[in-house]
């Protein structure tokens, strides 16, 4: 990804999310909004807290709740250089959680270590 865009250097933005990926239309918006972050050559990272860990495990049915899976999405990613994803490590442990229970490869941080992330950026959404 370039360091420059029309606007000069780019600025590091994190995408935290923290809900369930379905029922709220937060986990969905979130990845729509990194995934036009990215088109702009911005510095994009995304962090998985408490129930946001949801987003990212596989073989998530969604046919009861009559709405599309967009969790293959994530896969994606990689294509618009979004590869720094964290997942905070107690988030997982508190759901029987690993990293390979999710469907893409992510850094699985401590709680101390996702604050030091999160202290490096210069924009955090929360979603």
């Amino acid at each position: 990804m370039s360091e420059e865009n029309a606007g000069g250097v780019a600025k590091k933005f994190l995408y935290v999310n923290r809900k369930a990926p379905y029922g709220t239309i937060y986990a969905l918006e979130s990845l729509e909004v990194v995934l036009i972050g990215a088109a702009f050559e911005q510095d994009v990272s995304l962090a998985f807290l408490g129930d946001g860990v949801y987003q990212l495990t596989k073989g998530q049915d969604t046919k009861s709740l009559e709405v599309k899976n967009f969790s293959p999405t994530y896969r994606a990613l990689e294509d618009y250089d979004v590869t720094k994803l964290y997942v905070e490590e107690g988030a997982l442990q508190a759901r029987g959680l690993s990293e390979s229970d999710l469907v893409v490869p992510v850094e699985v941080v401590s709680a101390q270590r996702m604050a030091e992330i999160m202290e490096g950026q210069d924009v955090i959404l929360s979603f």
